[in-house]
């Protein structure tokens, strides 16, 4: 099994993502508001952007009304930056619009203080 050090737990805030390496590969790292973290190519699977350069967000529900919005999940949504594609993150990177569609993802487990990403 391989895995390695991407960061401290400190490094990133509940509600924010970073960008870091395991092995040769780019990673995204998140952090969800409830303190728990997630990793996930640093890629889209639409174009190839670096989701590192989007923004972690919310999204509005099902259920809201023409002209009204009900804003949900804030701080577990990854925008991607070049066309706005939105990503689940505390539901395996899968795309919003296309559920059967993700972003691939790593095992993530936290040791003291350390966030260690691990295949």
């Amino acid at each position: 099994m391989k895995e390695q050090v991407v960061c401290k737990t400190s490094d990133i805030q509940p509600g924010d993502m970073m960008k870091s390496t395991f092995g040769k590969q780019t990673v995204l790292v998140c952090r969800t508001p409830d303190g728990e973290f997630y990793a996930f190519m640093n890629q889209c699977i639409h174009q190839g952007a670096p989701l590192d350069k989007g923004m972690v967000c919310g999204a509005t529900t099902e259920n809201s009304e023409p002209g009204e919005y009900e804003y949900c999940h804030k701080g577990e949504i990854i925008r991607c930056p070049w066309h706005g594609r939105e990503f689940d993150i505390k539901n395996e990177g899968r795309m919003l619009a296309n559920p059967n569609k993700k972003i691939p993802s790593f095992k993530v487990r936290v040791e003291h203080e350390s966030v260690i990403v691990y295949k």
